[in-house]
């Protein structure tokens, strides 16, 4: 169970990582949104920077702990406040878009996602 955890929290905070990657190399290199939409900015930087970065710490606490340096329980600890944080933070911005489909939204799903199996782990008994 340990281990099957981890490898799909390493599968789930790749796939946040390459989606927000995206968007942020987008962003970065063409100065617009990866699918034509409005640009949310955060203390004067686009939102998918954060995002890009609370996936890529995910990533980089699941192949920690797959390499057998911190707990799968402690993993489980520390993504679920990470996913918690991109939860409140990615909301923000789907509330403020009135709940369209945009890449926040996306976003939103990723964390949620992690959040919740985050959160089923750490109830079992391993």
């Amino acid at each position: 169970m340990k281990t099957q955890y981890i490898k799909i929290s390493i599968l789930l905070a790749l796939m946040g990582t390459i989606f927000s990657g995206y968007l942020s190399a987008t962003k970065f290199f063409s100065d617009s949104c990866a699918f034509n939409e409005s640009c949310p900015y955060f203390l004067g930087q686009p939102a998918c920077y954060y995002g890009f970065a609370m996936f890529l710490v995910m990533l980089v606490l699941t192949l920690i702990s797959y390499f057998g340096k911190i707990s799968a329980k402690k993993l489980a600890e520390w993504l679920f406040a990470v996913s918690l944080v991109g939860i409140i933070f990615s909301g923000y911005f789907v509330i403020s878009e009135n709940f369209a489909i945009s890449t926040c939204l996306f976003g939103l799903l990723f964390y949620v996602i992690i959040c919740l199996y985050s959160l089923k782990f750490k109830k079992t008994k391993n």
